[in-house]
């Protein structure tokens, strides 16, 4: 097995003339951290425990009024109410058997007010054959119950790893959808797929026509693994990336990066700061692997700090990183730094509440984490 996988990687680059020619130059503007994953934080937080007893809680959708829906992995929708957990699960959803894969992002219609809309990322089978979809639900008026609408995107590939998952609303009112490469590199340059790409759709799954790629879906291609997005502005994005992990004998060298509409991220092509026409090389990477989960720009004022930071959740690395950029040039990391390191296990999602705070999830019951008699929480960070 060992022999055949290495096989395929050594023709992957014989053929890979991109990756040649990628290795000619480095970008300037690229940090590389090559040693651990950067300085401790010196900005002074509090971290409250807001929930626990959830079982990987992978994304937050937050509604009007306070309330917060919560995916976790298992299948669970859970309800989170002035603070507290509700015991009674709001819906169960079908999923498939997969590693990565189960029940993911989930994002609420920006007019959730008036219809009561929300869409989830499901790994799921259909006529005996694994897929990742998205759904759209409906909420009842209490929250206390949801039911199933339609798939307004089915499809997506699927596999035990790299299946994405991240979906938001961006301040376009569309539907951003970050999927995986499903363990098959060339799916990330090709458009005729939606995997290996961060893709862009009305709230009733048309491909909208501003889209960079006519009657594609495709806002972004040359993904690996997209776990984590947020809106520096209305134009541009901060856009993590999970590195190789063995796969074309390369490893580590996840990404934070700064992309806009149509952009390339150069996967399978680009690694580490390699730089290339035509596509985009990070703005920030590490050797060893983190790798990110969910990312957030910091709009609030409790820490005025943080204000305007990239805030990124870390698995294997088991923290939370801040990652701060030029002002004159939006694309230069100027600081990066280490806070929550090896305090909370694996972090997942991040994001803004209402109230002005990050909130993150812990994914310690993973499989790869250490599930204690907490499980899983999810974390308020506040001065």
């Amino acid at each position: 097995m060992r022999t055949g996988l290495l096989l395929s990687a050594l023709l992957f680059l014989a053929a890979c003339s991109g990756c040649r020619k990628s290795q000619a130059k480095t970008a300037p503007d690229c940090l590389l951290v090559d040693d651990d994953f950067g300085p401790d934080g010196t900005v002074p937080i509090t971290v409250d425990v807001v929930a626990e007893g959830l079982n990987t809680p992978w994304g937050i959708a937050w509604l009007p009024g306070g309330d917060a829906l919560v995916t976790e992995r298992p299948g669970r929708i859970r309800l989170l109410r002035q603070g507290a957990l509700q015991p009674t699960p709001v819906a169960a959803v079908k999923i498939a058997d997969s590693s990565e894969g189960g029940l993911l992002g989930i994002a609420a219609h920006p007019d959730f007010a008036s219809n009561r809309l929300f869409y989830l990322y499901v790994t799921n089978e259909v006529n005996g054959s694994v897929q990742n979809r998205v759904e759209r639900w409906t909420l009842s008026e209490d929250h206390q119950s949801a039911t199933f609408e339609r798939v307004i995107l089915g499809n997506i590939p699927a596999s035990k790893y790299h299946d994405g998952g991240r979906i938001r609303f961006g301040p376009d009112g569309m539907l951003y959808v970050g999927t995986g490469d499903a363990r098959d590199p060339d799916n990330s340059q090709n458009l005729d797929t939606p995997a290996g790409k961060l893709l862009r759709l009305t709230p009733d799954g048309e491909v909208p026509a501003d889209n960079p790629f006519p009657g594609k879906a495709a806002f972004l291609l040359g993904v690996r693994n997209a776990q984590g997005f947020d809106w520096k502005d209305r134009d541009t994005l901060y856009f993590t990336d999970h590195g190789p992990s063995g796969d074309t004998l390369r490893s580590g060298h996840d990404e934070v990066n700064v992309v806009r509409k149509g952009d390339n991220l150069g996967w399978p092509t680009l690694y580490s700061c390699e730089a290339s026409e035509g596509l985009v090389t990070p703005s920030l990477t590490w050797d060893d692997a983190v790798p990110p989960g969910g990312a957030a720009v910091y709009t609030g004022e409790a820490i005025p700090e943080w204000k305007g930071s990239l805030l990124v959740g870390a698995l294997g690395a088991r923290h939370l990183h801040r990652v701060v950029f030029s002002q004159e040039n939006p694309r230069q990391v100027t600081r990066h730094e280490v806070y929550l390191r090896n305090t909370w296990g694996r972090l997942r999602e991040t994001l803004m509440g209402p109230d002005g705070h990050l909130y993150v999830t812990t994914s310690n019951c993973d499989g790869r984490g250490d599930c204690g008699e907490r499980k899983d929480v999810i974390l308020r960070i506040r001065r």
